[in-house]
């Protein structure tokens, strides 16, 4: 389907008398594009990455932006009103500013793959990468030992380039051993299964609550031909599982981590591992304790700018 934009170039004050505009129109949200965001100042403990492009926003005042069908027949009607309307905000004492109305057309398959020019190819150690699937007979293996993972994540957390990702992949390499049965909670894009699949593992137990990451770890196992050994499951973290793995793996929040440290005590096997990640800094002692106060014994702790993962023992 595609869409035409419309962008009403207005004041800060406006902003929500035209958003609201908008919507009675028939749009079902609004994008706001602020000068004052270029110069505002983020955290980024959770490794966010913030580049917004200054000419993607006006010199002063604000772009708001909606979309609306191009199978509209009451668009341009719709548009008129919208106008109209908001050169009445004046009445009300509201600053309108340069009231423009820009239109635009967009093709859906736009926002559908945009993402994908910002990925490339992510060389997560020295023996393991992970290429898109779009640029996967293009890439040419550094040696034959190197384990390449192709990846689409679509929707789903885990397309490599995160710092937690990488650490997980890091652990995984040092530690799972041939043969091994491995629980992935949280599989997200399914990128942790596929790697403990292509270093060893026998068998992978995919588990994830979003049915969106479920679908994308069964497809980006199809597309590794790892479809026999991976299995995607919908299960809230393991609450109800009962399989004995010798290495579980989880890349999510450390608040979410500690809720499932004695479950996964009791899935893994004498001397198995549970590799945890997704931990900001200041968070490792609320895992690490937790660890502890289970029994885990704690081999090592790794850190990639802000964040940390936990390798700890079943012993």
């Amino acid at each position: 389907m595609n869409w035409t934009e419309v962008c009403v170039h207005t004041t800060n004050e406006a902003i929500e008398a035209v958003s609201h505009i908008l919507m009675d129109y028939g749009a079902s949200g609004v994008a706001i594009e602020n000068q004052l965001d270029l110069n505002k100042k983020r955290a980024t403990k959770f490794g966010e990455i913030y580049e917004l492009n200054p000419s993607d926003y006006p010199e002063e005042g604000v772009f708001i932006k909606a979309y609306f069908s191009k199978q509209d027949q009451l668009f341009d009607e719709k548009v008129s009103q919208i106008q109209k309307k908001i050169n009445e905000l004046p009445d009300f004492q509201i600053d309108i500013g340069p009231n423009m109305i820009y239109l635009r057309e967009v093709a859906e398959t736009d926002w559908a793959t945009a993402w994908k020019k910002y990925y490339d190819v992510v060389h997560v150690s020295d023996h393991v990468t992970i290429v898109p699937s779009w640029d996967f007979e293009k890439y040419e293996a550094k040696s034959k030992d190197e384990k390449v993972i192709k990846l689409d994540p679509g929707m789903a957390f885990g397309t490599g380039t995160h710092p937690t990702t990488k650490l997980s992949i890091q652990a995984l390499e040092k530690f799972v051993n041939m043969n091994d049965s491995v629980i992935d909670v949280g599989s997200g894009s399914g990128v942790l299964s596929i790697a403990s699949s292509l270093l060893g593992a026998k068998e992978v137990y995919a588990y994830d609550l979003d049915p969106v990451a479920v679908k994308s770890t069964m497809e980006n196992s199809k597309l590794n031909g790892l479809e026999q050994v991976i299995y995607p499951i919908q299960k809230d973290l393991l609450k109800g599982a009962e399989h004995q793995a010798d290495l579980i793996v989880s890349n999510i929040l450390a608040e979410i981590i500690v809720q499932f440290i004695e479950d996964a005590w009791n899935n893994l096997k004498p001397d198995g591992f549970f590799i945890t990640s997704g931990i900001i800094s200041e968070k490792r002692l609320l895992v690490e304790n937790a660890l502890n106060a289970q029994g885990f014994t704690i081999l090592e702790i790794n850190h990639l700018d802000d964040w940390v993962s936990i390798v700890a023992k079943k012993q």
